[in-house]
């Protein structure tokens, strides 16, 4: 370029010639440093993107089947959709374009029968038999994405499959930019291993909004989710509107505040403020239950009877076995129960409604019509479990009840209670279930269980022919601390992801034929607000999803951490909080004569644990841990950090060595 430059300018006569040459020259030079410039910068940009097209399929929960093939679909500025019209199908439509538009910034059009669509979703006309009702085909080939399947509840669920093989940052909620917006060439076919999969929300201990609610049903949508089990009363708190019954959330949805360790608090004054709660109207119950319906998410109500009733007994107390008592009143978070009895707890409060009191059964009967006509599914959860016997005991009424009924035990009073609640839940074209408690004194064969302490009461009532959903404590209650008691709210017991992942809600022994599927619970007494209602959710969440979705074959621990770590990414654009105790490790510590060892264990491959003992904070330069360590004689607190690749990703750990000390084994 610069030698056919200068042999112009040699040929040039006229210096007003040379001047316009060296003009152009000069322009030249410009437009070389522009183009220079723009070529770097795609380079740059491109070099950018190169890591999003190496990014692995990170899908939760794992589909049945997916063949992945070279290439990739770019979703083009102006994205045209065909979906069906029709009411079961508005949200998807809705869905696709806010989520289409807003972090990609797309022009999104959706139409019905679209030819030239770009995203095709279908129904197919003749049904395809293995994909049932929740089922999809997700087919994306570098010119388009189709997605197929027999019902609207396999194209949504085809719709979350295809949002997650997207960038991470179309969780966000706001535009992103330098964002390559495509997806991998794949082929997936996918459809549950069982029908119920389910998330339980206590609302009781602790009150949540309706946007906060609806926030949670969201999370649940994203992960297959399709039963929200909705835990509207207990002993601390009536959650639900009952208009023929209006003391109940006049008097039984508000409690005094306290904070604190929640079961361990002080005994508020009798005329203390009562100024912690909240309800749902009827016409925000019939308002979630739509959202959730949209999202293909059923909702089961829980009104837990006959135990847990202090909030209904507070409302109206003659529904007690002893009304003039004068100990009716909402649960605070003290403590009321007696649990050191190797069964059931004694009460130290009455908190069970009196089954030997007819107008037990009048109330319920007004709380079931109502509960009835706002919730669409099959199924009413009337708890059952934990309920004391120690005012029963005491009872005149029950025990003429026994005599005249010809009941032997107290397990056979609560079985009279729950059959006769049954009935009133029958006569409202509902189906009763119950936790596990109620097989103990005899149950109708159509009385369902749910199965949680352990999953023994599961194996046993399935054989027995009675409809089962498996939801045992030692895999699926998301209470429990998931790390340390350093790092957590104190609770009873832990349950770390590695062993949530390991649930199977057909387990072996059951007659699958009675099993409905599984689901996951989160009792909120620990749980203050939403954001820790998302910590303790999530990720045990993602591991519970793929138990009850995956082919059981399907489901591989190495992996599973992988696209853990990759949704976390994805929670972070959501702004949804979620739990790092996975790069935690498990503390253990051991006594051998007069000297105590710890021991640490990660739960995940890839990292370097870092230790002090002197009460200094550890870092990559402190010696790593390789083995059991004697915890020395003088030393007051013991920290510990993780770290991969040279940098932390654990929490930094400070536990005093009293503390050590009392875990030793």
């Amino acid at each position: 370029m610069f030698t056919v430059i200068a042999a112009c300018m040699r040929q040039l006569s006229s210096s007003e010639e040379i001047i316009q040459h060296q003009t152009l020259i000069i322009e030249s030079f410009d437009l070389m440093k522009k183009t220079i410039l723009t070529l770097a910068l795609v380079l740059c940009s491109m070099a950018g993107f190169a890591g999003q097209e190496e990014r692995e399929i990170s899908i939760i929960p794992e589909p049945v089947s997916m063949e992945k093939k070279t290439g990739h679909y770019l979703l083009p500025d102006d994205v045209i959709i065909s979906a069906p019209s029709g009411q079961e199908t508005s949200y998807l439509r809705r869905l696709l374009k806010e989520k289409l538009s807003l972090a990609p910034g797309k022009k999104v059009e959706v139409k019905a029968n679209a030819s030239d669509a770009d995203i095709e979703l279908s129904l197919n006309r003749r049904s395809d038999a293995k994909l049932g009702d929740e089922g999809y085909v997700l087919n994306v080939t570098p010119q388009k994405i189709t997605i197929r399947a027999n019902k609207p509840a396999g194209l949504f669920y085809g719709v979350q499959t295809m949002l997650q093989l997207m960038p991470p940052q179309i969780e966000s909620e706001k535009r992103e930019e330098d964002v390559l917006w495509q997806l991998p060439v794949v082929e997936i076919v996918d459809y549950p291993r069982v029908g119920w999969r389910g998330l339980m929300l206590d609302v009781s201990r602790h009150f949540f909004t309706v946007d906060e609610v609806k926030q949670y049903i969201d999370n649940m949508a994203k992960y297959k989710y399709n039963i929200f089990h909705w835990h509207l009363t207990d002993d601390e708190g009536w959650r639900i509107e009952i208009k023929s019954l209006p003391k109940l959330t006049e008097v039984g949805a508000w409690r005094t505040a306290q904070t604190g360790w929640f079961g361990d608090f002080s005994q508020p004054a009798p005329d203390a403020p009562k100024n912690y709660g909240g309800y749902y109207t009827q016409e925000e119950i019939k308002e979630v239950v739509r959202y959730a319906m949209e999202r293909n998410i059923q909702v089961m109500p829980e009104i837990d009877v006959p135990g847990h009733s202090s909030a209904a007994l507070a409302a109206y107390p003659e529904l007690s076995c002893f009304p003039g008592s004068g100990d009716h009143f909402v649960r605070t978070g003290a403590p009321f129960l007696d649990w050191n009895t190797g069964g059931r707890p004694a009460a130290m409060f009455e908190n069970t409604l009196c089954p030997a009191n007819e107008n037990v059964y009048a109330f319920m009967e007004k709380v079931m019509g109502e509960v009835a006509d706002l919730f669409p599914f099959e199924y009413i959860h009337t708890g059952g479990d934990e309920a004391p016997y120690t005012f029963w005991e005491k009872s005149t009424a029950v025990k003429q009840l026994m005599e005249r009924e010809k009941i032997k035990d107290m397990a056979g009073v609560q079985s009279y209670f729950g059959k006769r609640v049954e009935q009133i839940i029958l006569s409202k074209g509902k189906k009763m279930m119950g936790w596990d408690e109620i097989l103990e004194g005899g149950i109708t064969p159509t009385t369902a269980l749910m199965s949680w302490r352990g999953i023994h009461h599961g194996i046993e009532a399935s054989r027995s022919g009675h409809q089962v959903v498996m939801s045992p404590n030692n895999y699926v209650y998301i209470d429990f601390m998931q790390g340390d008691l350093s790092t957590e709210p104190r609770v009873y017991s832990s349950l770390r992801l590695r062993q949530t992942y390991r649930f199977d809600p057909v387990p072996e022994g059951a007659d699958e034929r009675f099993i409905l599927g599984g689901q996951a619970n989160l009792w909120t007494e620990q749980v203050y607000n939403i954001r820790q209602a998302e910590y303790m959710t999530w990720p045990r969440g993602f591991a519970v999803a793929e138990s009850l979705w995956s082919p059981k074959d399907k489901k591989e621990w190495s992996r599973f951490i992988l696209k853990t770590e990759d949704h976390f990414v994805r929670l972070n654009y959501a702004q949804t909080k979620y739990s790092p105790a996975i790069y935690d490790p498990i503390v253990s510590v051991k006594k051998e004569g007069e000297d105590y060892f710890v021991t640490l264990v990660p739960e995940i491959e890839g990292l370097k644990i870092y230790t002090s003992f002197d009460a200094s904070t550890p870092d990559n330069y402190y010696p790593e841990y390789k083995e059991a360590l004697c915890i020395p004689g003088d030393a007051d607190l013991m920290r510990i950090i993780t770290y991969r690749d040279n940098k932390p990703v654990g929490r930094l750990m400070s536990i005093t060595v009293d503390d050590l000390k009392k875990r030793a084994r």
